[in-house]
């Protein structure tokens, strides 16, 4: 008799119809296509599992993105996890701490194949074919939005001569972005014996190999630029001794790029434009998502400097003009960090260069102005939609440096236009 292993797909922090930050401000239609992305996203990973004939989808956290009261996203998860049901696959759902605020997740009635752990530890025995380990999941929820405090000890040990999976919402140690949220060690997870831990909470993949297998699959499908690269779902195959081995299977319809595009060197627009499309081909072909969103940073020195920022708008059509050709490519935005010849720049007959190193060393690192910034700045933020007001940052630290960034950016852009208007001759024609 064959002996074969429990497969099923791991994934979280989907963040179904999570509401639109900075791409809300800009292309309407760009908007459209990542305002449906977490869905698709979704509907692909249901897609996948059918066509593996997984055993089984395991979410661990944050299927909603908060205090969600839209009926129509309920019964779109209701349809796509009903299909999974008439597949016979089952799913393993624990809530993060998004969906602890959200009410229908607490409300939706969800077919008999589906399992939502709830705000006690428990775990649940599939039992399999003659022969066969059965397997043990075991899983817990947030029972309100915030755990400082690790769940780990909330669990119940190793079933013993079973396949162990445990399904954790939790921020592990920490990083950059996200709060702590259950944190625990993998050494901790380690100590439990189980054969793998499928964890959610930080959107950024990773894995940990050992007596036991720790995926923090990354979500699905990335929403801004912070949020950039490749997004997947991870697919687990766990062996009867205990071997795991995993696939990462593309989820996104859509992956954020940053690209960077070398001007240095560069005096003529249209060797500009050449590299600009030579740089959207490569990342073009580097991705497997069937959309690209692509932010594009130009760098290096160049005579052309003035003249982009002065027609950034030109230069945004020109990218978006290219990006059409070539197919697939959504420009997000341009940022555009070129800085004239150095000779332009130290010349000492040159009035505009005694005022940029005037703002450069003194007016921007002075306290006088970084106070008047301050107070325009948290005007505007006050004025903004709530879920936009972390577009100048989430913390005291990183809003004084994008402040202080959108100040510099603005300096160099007004300098622009004063060399354009001064008929310097360091401007090209």
């Amino acid at each position: 008799m064959s002996i074969t292993a429990f497969r099923f797909i791991h994934t979280a922090d989907i963040h179904l119809d999570s509401p639109l930050r900075s791409l809300a401000l800009r292309n309407p239609e760009l908007a459209d296509l990542i305002g449906g992305a977490t869905r698709q996203a979704f509907s692909t990973i249901i897609d996948l599992c059918i066509s593996e004939r997984v055993d089984a989808l395991v979410i661990a956290g944050d299927l909603y993105d908060g205090d969600q009261t839209s009926m129509k996203t309920a019964r779109f998860l209701a349809g796509e996890l009903g299909r999974l049901a008439n597949a016979g696959i089952r799913t393993f759902i624990i809530r993060g701490n998004h969906d602890a605020l959200s009410r229908i997740s607490r409300e939706l009635v969800l077919p008999g194949e589906v399992k939502l752990f709830g705000g006690r530890a428990e775990h649940v025995m599939i039992e399999r074919d003659q022969g066969e380990k059965p397997v043990a999941i075991h899983g817990l929820s947030f029972a309100q939005p915030t755990a400082p405090e690790s769940l780990l000890p909330k669990h119940a040990g190793a079933v013993p001569d079973a396949i162990n999976i445990g399904i954790m919402h939790t921020s592990l140690g920490g990083a950059p972005g996200h709060d702590a949220y259950a944190p625990c060690s993998p050494a901790e997870l380690q100590a439990t014996g189980f054969d793998y831990w499928a964890l959610g909470h930080i959107h950024k993949r990773s894995v940990l190999t050992g007596s036991t297998t720790i995926v923090m699959p990354g979500m699905p499908q990335g929403r801004d630029i912070n949020e950039d690269g490749p997004k997947s779902a991870t697919l687990v195959s766990i062996s009867a001794d205990g071997s795991v081995s995993l696939e990462e299977k593309p989820t996104a319809l859509a992956e954020f790029s940053r690209i960077s595009v070398g001007a240095g060197g560069l005096s003529d627009w249209t060797d500009l434009a050449h590299t600009l499309s030579h740089a959207l081909k490569q990342a073009r072909a580097a991705s497997a998502a069937p959309e690209l969103v692509a932010r594009i940073g130009f760098t290096g020195e160049t005579a052309l400097a003035w003249r982009m920022r002065r027609d950034a708008d030109l230069l945004l059509a020109e990218a978006e003009e290219r990006a059409a050709q070539i197919g697939g490519i959504w420009v997000e935005k341009l940022e555009i960090g070129c800085t004239p010849p150095t000779n332009a720049q130290t010349s000492t007959a040159d009035p505009l260069h005694e005022l940029r190193s005037l703002i450069d060393s003194g007016i921007l690192n002075s306290g006088a102005f970084e106070t008047a910034l301050s107070e325009v700045a948290d005007t505007l933020q006050g004025q903004l939609p709530a879920d936009l007001r972390d577009l100048f940052g989430t913390d005291e630290t990183e809003t004084r440096a994008r402040r202080m960034e959108l100040a510099r950016q603005g300096t160099h852009d007004v300098l622009a236009r004063l060399q354009a208007s001064s008929g310097s001759r360091s401007e090209p024609a």
